[in-house]
């Protein structure tokens, strides 16, 4: 058997056996950018707290048509991957802490446009900067510690069933130099961005934590969005399978190795932390490489549903949500909805490979055993 088809078989054969634990976690938090937001950047926008040259797409139609049937701030038509796994353990959608979460069940504090490193960082090595930094995530956490544990102990018993989901981000701090053509730059800022995610977890664990799910980069070398900017390229530069841009492949999976070295070195210093990887890679590669196996159209694979045309329907200058875009009849067969981002559909499986412990390393499933015996385990 080829190796996709060996992979789908084991997703497929690992989805329907695996007992998933439900009802594991009373609370979720995340952390992270576009890929997890559900509202904080539309609502920190329309309270004049970030600045913007125009109206933010993803705040309107057709973003949310799939299942919400309107914009809600989410980067997709319809649930994040952040969604798919608040109804895997049976809890509501997170609501976004800057529009006014503060629910019992947990809050999401992911922004789009969010970058790991602060602005003083960005500007010194790749002459750009975001309004939002991971720290600035981090204390708008520590703002709201308050409103739902008044000391240490209840704080305690709060964390002990819930899970952080931290990320996926990275990808906004490397973006002004990739798509300018700067991929040296990008590579000069692994190191820092790496270090400063690190420091960033290691501050989440001071505060009590003990359940965390820290996801890897996306094959950021099949977004459309990407593919679109080095379009004309040398052909040994693509994927004889997946049409994906090997090299950038090449570059989030470096991201993705450094980023489980101090995993392992996290893990190793605080041993009562479940810390567990997600192999956000692979389970979305592996819809690229068999995209019919999970039901998506073979031929529009590396094609935004949502755009305004080119070879692979992403133009940065009218994204979806511009009046001149269009989006495509059936948003489930594509596993790309508007360049940067995926679909509903995609977006479910993805996480679907995450909850059945495949693409999760050690297997999500363990953290509520881990975390009741006071052992955290990470095998990288």
């Amino acid at each position: 058997m080829s190796l996709p088809i060996v992979a789908c078989a084991l997703l497929l054969a690992a989805l329907a056996s695996s007992q998933f634990a439900d009802g594991c976690y009373t609370s979720i938090f995340a952390f992270g950018d576009s890929i997890t937001d559900t509202g904080n950047y539309f609502s920190l926008i329309s309270k004049g707290l970030l600045q913007y040259d125009e109206i933010p797409n993803c705040s309107v139609p057709p973003y949310g048509e799939t299942f919400f049937h309107h914009p809600t701030g989410r980067c997709a038509d319809g649930r994040l991957i952040i969604d798919f796994i608040a109804e895997h353990y049976g809890l509501p959608f997170l609501q976004p802490y800057s529009g006014g979460g503060n629910a019992a069940n947990g809050v999401n504090f992911a922004v789009v446009g969010a970058t790991v490193l602060t602005d003083d960082v960005l500007q010194t090595n790749t002459d750009s900067a975001d309004n939002i930094s991971l720290m600035s995530q981090i204390n708008m956490f520590k703002t709201y510690l308050p409103s739902i544990c008044k000391n240490t102990s209840s704080c305690h018993e709060i964390f002990e069933k819930s899970l952080i989901v931290f990320g996926s981000i990275g990808s906004n701090d490397y973006a002004s130099a990739i798509l300018v053509k700067r991929v040296e730059d990008a590579y000069r800022l692994q190191p820092l961005v790496i270090n400063a995610l690190a420091s960033a977890i290691e501050e989440l664990i001071k505060l009590g934590v003990v359940n965390l799910m820290v996801p890897g980069m996306m094959p950021v070398g099949c977004l459309d969005g990407c593919l679109a900017v080095y379009d004309g390229s040398n052909k040994e530069d693509y994927d004889l399978i997946t049409g994906c841009l090997t090299w950038l492949n090449e570059f989030g999976q470096k991201h993705n190795e450094l980023l489980q070295k101090e995993l392992s070195r996290i893990q190793e210093h605080y041993p009562n932390v479940f810390i567990t990887y997600a192999d956000y890679y692979n389970a979305g590669l592996e819809l690229f490489l068999s995209p019919s196996k999970y039901g998506f159209n073979n031929e529009t694979r590396l094609i935004a549903c949502c755009g305004s045309g080119g070879p692979y329907n992403a133009d940065n200058d009218t994204k979806c949500g511009f009046p001149s875009s269009q989006v495509c009849d059936d948003p489930s067969s594509s596993i790309q909805w508007d360049g940067a981002h995926l679909t509903e559909a995609a977006n479910e499986w993805i996480a679907k490979g995450l909850l059945s412990g495949l693409y999760t390393f050690p297997n999500i499933t363990a953290s509520c055993v881990s975390s009741a015996n006071g052992n955290g385990v990470y095998v990288n």
